[in-house]
């Protein structure tokens, strides 16, 4: 325990001294936020989304939004440099082992989200008006999924790629098109219906509808939470499958 200890207390010392990662995962998505809510028609309510602001739409999204750039952008690339550079093998040979590592930075990583989450929803309120969750027991259960499901996806990332550089472009591939489904571009409750089931077959399409349900008091259909808990068995067992220490 205490080596682990040691373990989290020196990578949460690296990841301060990251001010990209920090603020691309922390502080982003509630400026990306407050530049949209600046827009006067997203501070309008809009009778095609139930009377709902477009506004309304976007604190789901760039709670999200915090989740996927931690997990497919941000961690691949540290594991992948630990392992190029010899570092998780040397741990192998002490009390320390490199799962501790992966623990401290699945850890850091969460907690980076859980701390965009409250910000962004405390500027949506602060600043728009955006109602807190109604159904606070399911939006939670929904943000955790998306957790790991973005975290498993870094997980399998930095389990495919035997360089830093590969698994930058591979986060990255991955980024835009994850964007996309959770709803950065265009909010899945106003995508064509015949696009709208296939972004919901992805695991962030899904958290993100199942977050928006919980939003207006509903509890999150049991379909869009096991798609995403789907997700995470699919991409942990391939991160397991891949995923070599040196």
């Amino acid at each position: 325990m205490s080596a682990s200890a040691a373990v989290l207390k020196s990578e949460a010392r690296l990841f301060s001294r990251e001010p990209g990662s920090l603020f691309w995962i922390v502080a982003f998505p509630s400026v990306l936020l407050a530049i949209l809510g600046l827009i006067p028609t997203f501070r309008t309510a809009d009778p095609g989304l139930d009377g709902l602001r477009v506004i309304d739409l976007y604190v789901p999204i760039v709670v999200l939004l915090a989740i996927v750039v931690a997990g497919v952008q941000a961690m691949p690339p540290v594991l992948t440099g630990y392992r190029e550079l010899g570092i998780l093998r040397r741990m192998s040979t002490t009390p320390v082992r490199p799962a501790s590592l992966l623990t401290a930075q699945i850890v850091l990583h969460a907690a980076a989200s859980v701390c965009s989450a409250v910000i962004a929803m405390a500027v949506g309120r602060l600043v728009y008006g955006v109602a807190l969750p109604a159904q606070l027991f399911g939006y939670a259960l929904a943000l955790v999924l998306a957790a790991l499901a973005a975290l498993a996806a870094g997980a399998t990332i930095a389990a495919l790629s035997r360089t830093t550089k590969i698994s930058t472009a591979i986060g990255s591939a991955v980024l835009f098109p994850s964007m996309f489904t959770l709803g950065v571009w265009l909010p899945v409750q106003a995508m064509p219906d015949a696009l709208q089931r296939v972004v919901l077959l992805t695991p962030f399409g899904a958290a993100s509808q199942a977050l928006n349900e919980a939003a207006a008091g509903d509890w999150p259909s049991w379909s869009h939470l096991g798609v995403t808990a789907l997700w995470i068995v699919i991409l942990v067992g391939a991160a397991a499958r891949w995923f070599r220490w040196e």
